[in-house]
């Protein structure tokens, strides 16, 4: 299986480009099965979890291309109300194909979903959302039966914050009969993205960017051409590679307001972060790297999806640093390959990790656990004295687009590779 190698020690300077949100794109691509109409979608980044879900819809009798960065769905041949095991289990995203075909079809079957090993991810509150609209719903081995006698008929829903019962909730809502009010709503921006996204197909959809939603349904949706927001996740990556390797950096398409708090701890930590034409300028340049406290929350706050990526960066700050986790209770598995390289972290009890700052990280063998673990091993790669060897690197492909050739266009010592020998199992 590929690996990659990255030798540290390079100031990274010149320009990345980021491309469009992997948690935009994904439910947008569900949205697609809510009209007859050909969906396109623009700013689209080759990456393995939009291929599974490609997957599922092409499963479910969709047509869909992706070419360079566009992609097309055209969802007028539904002929399966089923998303497989085999497909789900892949990735979590997938379950997002419930409020569609629910909404339109007023059928679901949806396997139990997989994804990264960060923690519990309850669906309880997806369920929760479709039969407050309406649904009956059943669990029988290992899948999600849902149903409906025509129809969904809105109501109101009252969420704990969750991103993923959010957008489905809202998919549901926009072909159901009356008004749905969603209360407590996810405020990320890729929610923020679908919504406006579903108010161009003809939703009618008040109150987008907040937490409280108002869908008054319709009776159909039409197609639309929609240009997906850019990655904050990425942006952040790269912005973080600036700084641990004292670089300088030019963030194209990265946008202050979609990465604010990030922004703001990245300058309390020593970095310049400075809006410049259509992106980001952050370096990192002479700069010394002060600690600094991060509490991972819902958007505004802090994203979990940053916060292995800015551990590494604390692994070399001065003084000690702590993080708490408050979103997944299984999100501390990079530290122990942190570790291995030569950071001092400790965690305390199951939400909380102490930092304590090093002169310098070496360079090891590690192992990725998920998608955000393994930009972080990069990272700390980047900055570490010597060669660091990244196992089960899937993981990175699931989120990232072709990272190791962007980092290696600005410097990087950085390359992907299959031991002679290995096979693909």
């Amino acid at each position: 299986m590929d690996k990659i190698r990255v030798i540290g020690g390079n100031a990274l300077k010149g320009t990345i480009v980021v491309k469009g949100a992997k948690n935009a794109v994904l439910p947008l691509m569900a949205c697609a099965l809510l009209t007859d109409d050909e969906m396109v979608f623009e700013n689209v980044p080759h990456l393995a979890d939009i291929n599974t879900m490609t997957q599922v819809l092409r499963h479910l009798g969709a047509d869909v291309t992706h070419e360079n960065e566009t992609l097309r769905v055209r969802a007028n041949a539904i002929r399966n109300f089923d998303a497989p095991y085999e497909l789900v289990s892949k990735m979590r995203a997938s379950f997002w194909v419930l409020g569609p075909l629910l909404g339109r079809f007023h059928q679901a079957k949806i396997s139990l979903p997989g994804g990264c090993a960060i923690g519990t991810r309850p669906i309880d509150r997806h369920l929760y959302a479709m039969e407050r609209l309406g649904a009956q719903i059943s669990i029988q081995n290992g899948y999600v039966q849902a149903t409906s006698s025509g129809r969904l008929k809105g109501n109101k829903i009252i969420f704990q914050p969750t991103v993923g019962g959010t957008m489905n909730a809202l998919m549901a809502a926009v072909l159901a009969t009356g008004t749905t009010e969603i209360v407590n709503a996810a405020a990320e921006p890729e929610v923020t993205d679908l919504a406006r996204c579903l108010n161009q197909m003809g939703a009618k959809i008040s109150g987008v960017g907040t937490r409280r939603l108002l869908v008054e349904g319709v009776d159909s949706l039409h197609g639309t051409t929609y240009k997906v927001v850019p990655d904050r996740i990425e942006a952040a990556t790269y912005a973080v590679a600036a700084g641990i390797t004292h670089g300088e950096l030019y963030i194209e398409n990265a946008h202050l307001y979609l990465m604010e708090d990030v922004a703001f701890v990245l300058s309390r930590m020593g970095l310049d972060v400075i809006e410049k034409d259509n992106g980001l300028f952050v370096s990192g340049k002479n700069c010394e790297l002060v600690a600094t406290d991060i509490v991972t929350e819902e958007f505004p706050g802090f994203p979990t999806d940053c916060q292995a990526q800015v551990m590494a960066l604390m692994c070399l700050a001065k003084g000690t640093s702590t993080v708490t986790e408050n979103i997944f209770e299984n999100r501390f598995m990079h530290v122990q390959e942190l570790v291995r390289m030569g950071a001092n972290i400790h965690i305390q009890g199951t939400r909380t990790a102490v930092v304590r700052g090093v002169d310098h990280l070496s360079g090891a063998p590690v192992m990725a656990s998920d998608l955000r673990a393994s930009a972080a091993l990069v990272l700390a790669g980047l900055a570490a004295e010597g060669e660091t060897i990244i196992n089960r690197i899937y993981h990175l492909d699931r989120g990232y687009d072709r990272l190791e050739e962007k980092l290696r266009s600005v410097g990087a010592d950085i390359v992907r590779f299959r031991p002679i020998g290995d096979e693909e199992i």
